[in-house]
């Protein structure tokens, strides 16, 4: 098992008048000395944005695009007639596609909004264009990780075209489990191993956690590669994950 940690002061930082965005990877102009991304994971951005401001009309293609709400409300619109505002509770996820056009906007006129941008390249470029968003409710996603995006839809989630997994978890204190890798494994015949195709980049929302014996605080990371399981133990009362995982080769 390899881990790399990265602590949440080591994030980079874009802040304008309306918006304050810690990046864990490169993104815009921020350049990171060491993480550019995380295979095909190239963007997990932790957004702030305040009343009545957003990010207007702007286009993208062929890029797996997930929001999830942490405070407040985003509304969506987008070329396609796609348009729906999300809130705590629920996730949104568009795929780019050959290409698409579209806004979120913090539409309250008091309260910021608080959301992960998460950005993951698709398994074939110029898909046709597509939205959807869901409510996972907190008794879902109570002391496991839940599935929110998969590329099979299983038990409920929501589609990506990717051979990834995006979880959420909220944990009780000294919650333990383990996450089982669900993503392929491939023998070497020069190297004579397995080697694992995906690996597991966990962000922690709030609370902290402990893995494979690092302790993480909130908004800390670590990636994961080259095991198929790891362990985690819950260190405070309603500790709350994100779990992507995702190709790295």
């Amino acid at each position: 098992m390899k881990t790399s940690i990265q602590r949440a002061s080591e994030r980079g930082q874009t802040q304008t008048p309306w918006l304050d965005s810690k990046h864990s990877f490169s993104f815009a102009g921020y350049r990171s000395r060491t993480q550019d991304n995380f295979g095909l994971l190239r963007t997990l951005n932790d957004d702030e944005i305040a009343p009545g401001k957003g990010f207007p009309s702007h286009a993208h293609s062929n890029m797996e695009i997930i929001s999830i709400p942490l405070a407040g409300t985003l509304t969506h619109e987008d070329s396609e007639g796609n348009q729906g505002t999300i809130t705590v509770g629920e996730v949104q996820i568009m795929s780019a596609g050959s290409g698409i056009t579209h806004s979120e906007i913090n539409t309250s006129t008091t309260e910021p909004c608080q959301f992960l941008q998460i950005w993951i390249e698709p398994q074939k470029s110029n898909l046709e264009p597509s939205y959807a968003s869901k409510e996972f409710d907190y008794e879902y996603l109570h002391n496991h990780f839940a599935t929110i995006a998969s590329p099979n839809r299983k038990h409920g989630s929501l589609l990506i075209h990717q051979e990834a997994w995006l979880c959420l978890g909220h944990f009780d204190q000294w919650y333990n489990l383990d996450y089982h890798l669900r993503g392929e494994s491939r023998y070497n015949r020069d190297t004579r191993t397995v080697e694992r195709h995906t690996g597991v980049y966990l962000f922690v929302i709030s609370g902290s956690v402990e893995v494979e014996g690092e302790t993480l605080a909130k908004r800390d990371s670590i990636a994961i590669t080259d095991t198929s399981k790891f362990n985690l133990t819950a260190l405070e009362p309603e500790t709350h994950i994100l779990l992507i995982e995702a190709p790295i080769k």
